[in-house]
């Protein structure tokens, strides 16, 4: 969705008002009576916090990034997210350290990174590494905010009210940063494929997933709800050549392959099923 409406909106004109749509829409689903959390300094810093990194930031690097990368390309290194989020973890952390597993899934990831974007691609700037290079920085930005959500519960604030909190604190501000750096007042109307693909992504692609996201966690468990990641790319690398007509090229196949087997590693159930001994049947 995001592809098809850069051709006429800017990366701050897409996602400004995607964000704002979002949030309007969670603070509506917000119960009558339901307070965002306790109203101290401190839960309003980590809403302004989160709102950069998980919003703010990625929004933006992802929107411009795939004005010059292929939403399959696009998902591939965006499903890196968890592989960044093990390293910060391990670092900023005490009770999330790397493990065998999550140390050999992050060489993985890293490799096949290293392989999607191609050692020719490193010999000079061009717009398709800078584009591929945003949409990294916007993983490792989620995967910082992936760790510093942990501090919402520590402060007795709610998921759906953190979500919705963060939401407004980004939409404060990228909404004036729109405004100012675009002045969409003095640029002409974008067409209707171009609003409906905005509207898709706040309500489909965030606002319901937001919804679907809070409660596999309640339901399914934060392990399980990790796996969706392997999904992404394929639904992603799907529709970008049914509707799109993207091609990918071999090296991207070869690194979602290691990506792949990097975040099984990660997730670590696979392996440990494959070295759970079989049970001998009874004679």
């Amino acid at each position: 969705m995001s592809c098809s409406g850069q051709s006429e909106a800017t990366h701050n004109t897409a996602t400004a008002p995607t964000n704002a749509a979002v949030c309007r829409e969670l603070n509506g689903l917000v119960p009558s009576g339901t307070t965002l959390g306790p109203m101290t300094r401190a839960a309003w810093t980590s809403f302004l916090i989160m709102g950069i990194i998980n919003n703010v930031i990625p929004f933006t690097l992802l929107t411009w990034g795939q004005m010059y990368v292929a939403s399959g390309v696009a998902s591939i290194l965006n499903a890196t997210t968890p592989i960044f989020t093990a390293l910060i973890a391990h670092v900023a952390t005490t009770d999330e350290k790397l493990t065998a597993n999550r140390a050999l899934g992050t060489v993985l990831g890293m490799v096949g990174v290293a392989v999607m974007i191609g050692g020719s691609n490193l010999s000079g700037m061009t717009r398709d590494l800078a584009g591929e290079l945003a949409i990294l920085a916007a993983a490792i930005s989620y995967g910082f905010s992936s760790v510093f959500a942990r501090r919402f519960s520590a402060i007795g604030v709610s998921p759906l009210a953190g979500a919705t909190g963060l939401l407004t604190a980004s939409s404060a501000m990228l909404v004036p940063a729109m405004l100012i750096v675009d002045q969409p007042w003095l640029r002409a109307w974008p067409s209707l494929p171009v609003v409906a693909a905005i509207l898709s992504s706040a309500v489909l692609t965030t606002t319901i997933a937001y919804l679907i996201y809070f409660r596999l966690v309640a339901t399914a468990g934060a392990t399980n709800l990790m796996l969706v990641t392997f999904l992404m790319p394929v639904t992603a690398i799907t529709l970008g050549i049914v509707v799109l007509g993207e091609d990918l090229a071999l090296r991207h196949i070869a690194g979602l392959a290691l990506i792949a087997l990097g975040l099984a590693a990660i997730d670590g159930r696979l392996i440990g099923r494959m070295r759970r001994p079989r049970l001998k049947p009874a004679e």
